[in-house]
């Protein structure tokens, strides 16, 4: 693949209780996603009595945002969870026992022997990033609207879906500030995404939270990635498996469908999975190199190289050439300090207009459903059946799908939306092209 110049963002942790500079997360955003970002804030700011307060440069470290209202302070803590919105996935409670084991679901024993590979959504449009998390939610919420989007170049971006946006900056900015970075190959790219990895790994072994997490991971024979919201390690000493949070907002102050309950925990418990297969398996790194088309000994880009030396890396006075090959090697190195993510999971969903908190779910991951789960949507991916529709007590979906007209399952006395801002869940940047109102 042709190598391509390009400037990304990163993030550097602020923390409020800590004046070291040591151990600074750091997180990519393309130029696309920063400019979406910034038109989100624009539009917050013209749609709202209180601004989401932005900086346009990098944000200081003397002059902290103040936290969230809904966010523990103490970063250590994650108090009793208070569960306002009560419903159950549509099969079995979890065998799980909530301490922290882990029970992988062998998805390599469930995915097909032969797919027509080359044919394949998978291959066709995953084959150089991997698939996400988010594409595994959008194929769960409605197969068919995740091929349309696929083939005819992606769903519009409404104006309820950059507000979320926005709040979710707002949320990593707490304990974030941007810096940039310029890169010049896929090598440089990749290179960011494990450093980001290992400092916000840090911040939350040092500080007990962080946010905005990559995370990648190898599942029978795929490729699979993922932004995780929000980590945070438990309270009790005695307990050191890191809690998984994801937040989301809505446009109106109700509380969502079972549909988009579903779905939420679909995605938190995709990204325990990934977690615990990261942490509990060897990463294969030459099939990484392979998959990817990288070159192991690609010497860094000489900003990053800067970058990494800035933010104290515990990097040896031999290595002044880091190679892709060196991260990956302090990635791994960096997946022996972790525990596996606790069983209980947690969603947040606020309400747009102020911030409030509208509910949080508390659940318990359920190896068995979401093994299930990822089957149905491989088999989608990986081309061994047709695309679905949404199941017929679900087809309210369609009233808010740009598809609609064009969607043989689309009930005829069902009129679709113009616009789908009346009630939508948004995550973070990286589930905007998948997430639908409802």
């Amino acid at each position: 693949m042709a190598e391509t110049s390009s400037e990304e963002k990163l993030s550097v942790v602020n923390d409020n209780n800590h004046k070291s500079t040591n151990n600074i997360p750091i997180e990519i955003v393309s130029d696309e996603e920063m400019a979406l970002i910034e038109a989100a804030f624009a539009l917050a700011s013209s749609s709202s009595a209180r601004s989401l307060s932005l900086s346009a440069s990098i944000r200081s470290s003397s002059s902290p945002s103040p936290p969230s209202p809904l966010l523990h302070t103490n970063a250590l803590s994650i108090k009793s969870i208070t569960l306002l919105a009560k419903r159950r996935l549509s099969t079995e409670t979890s065998n799980g026992n909530g301490n922290g084991n882990v029970n992988h679901p062998d998805i390599e024993d469930l995915l097909p022997k032969k797919t027509r590979l080359h044919d394949s959504f998978l291959h066709r449009y995953r084959r150089s990033r991997g698939l996400s998390v988010t594409d595994l939610t959008a194929a769960e919420w409605c197969e068919k609207q995740k091929e349309f989007s696929l083939t005819r170049g992606g769903r519009r971006t409404t104006k309820a879906m950059r507000a979320g946006i926005a709040r979710h900056v707002e949320l990593e900015e707490e304990v974030m500030k941007r810096v940039a970075v310029k890169i010049a190959t896929k090598e440089d790219g990749w290179a960011l995404k494990f450093l980001n990895f290992i400092h916000g790994v840090n911040q939350l072994l040092f500080t007990g939270l962080t946010r905005e997490l990559p995370i990648i991971a190898y599942i029978g024979n795929v490729w699979m990635v993922g932004v995780i919201d929000e980590i945070q390690m438990p309270l009790t000493k005695e307990h050191h498996n890191p809690i998984l949070i994801d937040t989301k907002t809505r446009v109106r102050d109700t509380l969502p469908s079972e549909a988009q309950r579903r779905n939420g925990r679909f995605q938190l418990m995709c990204y325990k999975y990934l977690w615990d297969n990261t942490i509990a398996n060897d990463f294969p790194s030459g099939k990484f190199f392979t998959y990817f088309s990288l070159n192991p000994h690609h010497i860094l880009a000489e900003d990053l190289q800067v970058t990494i030396a800035g933010s104290d890396f515990c990097v040896s006075a031999s290595d002044k050439n880091l190679t892709l090959d060196d991260m990956v090697r302090y990635y791994t190195n960096t997946l022996k300090m972790l525990a596996p993510a606790h069983d209980q999971l947690l969603l947040r969903y606020e309400y747009q207009e102020d911030k409030s908190l509208l509910a949080e779910d508390k659940f318990e991951y359920d190896s068995e459903w979401l093994k299930n789960q990822i089957q149905s949507c491989l088999e989608f991916w990986h081309g061994q059946r047709e695309a679905s529709y949404a199941p017929e007590d679900e087809r309210w979906k369609c009233r808010y799908c740009q598809f609609a007209r064009d969607c043989e399952g689309y009930a005829e006395s069902m009129t679709p939306k113009e616009d789908s801002n009346d009630d939508t869940c948004v995550t973070h940047r990286e589930d905007i092209s998948s997430q639908i109102s409802s």
